[in-house]
């Protein structure tokens, strides 16, 4: 986490997070870290359907069409956070954390995450098969920190 703070450091680049099912814990391993506040700029929680919809402005219809954990969700949530945050580098992250609320077509553990940095933006879909919520939690900050360190 140190070598990501250092890094967005260097390169002079702020960091923005909108995260639903890790409720904050990425933005608070970026802010764990001494000098943080030289890179980080701002963590939403959207947990529910309606802050996706009234903070982020994620229409109503692609949450009615695919779903808040969708590709298309977490597409609208990087890009309207990188309107209202101004940051170099945003990340949303949306998905199902378990142990309930998974179904067949969305098993618990699938999760999108969401990077937008200048016009780039890289939606990955990720299935982790653990079942235990907070080991889910964990794994998925894990995974969106080595995908921000490898496009920055």
């Amino acid at each position: 986490m140190k070598d990501l703070v250092y890094k967005l450091k260097r390169k002079k680049l702020k960091i923005s997070f909108a995260e639903s099912c890790t409720g904050g814990m990425l933005a608070a391993a970026i802010t764990s870290i001494s000098g943080a506040s030289k890179v980080f700029s701002l963590g939403i929680v959207t947990y529910s359907n309606d802050a996706k919809i009234n903070i982020l402005n994620v229409n109503k219809k692609i949450i009615k069409k695919y779903g808040a954990v969708s590709a298309e969700c977490c597409e609208s949530m990087v890009k309207n956070l990188s309107k209202i945050s101004k940051a170099d580098l945003n990340v949303s992250i949306t998905g199902i954390a378990g142990p309930n609320g998974g179904t067949k077509k969305k098993p618990v553990g699938l999760v999108y995450i969401g990077i937008k940095m200048s016009n780039k933006i890289i939606i990955t879909k990720n299935i982790f098969t653990k079942k235990k919520r907070n080991i889910i939690q964990r794994a998925i900050i894990k995974r969106a920190l080595k995908i921000i360190n490898h496009i920055i």
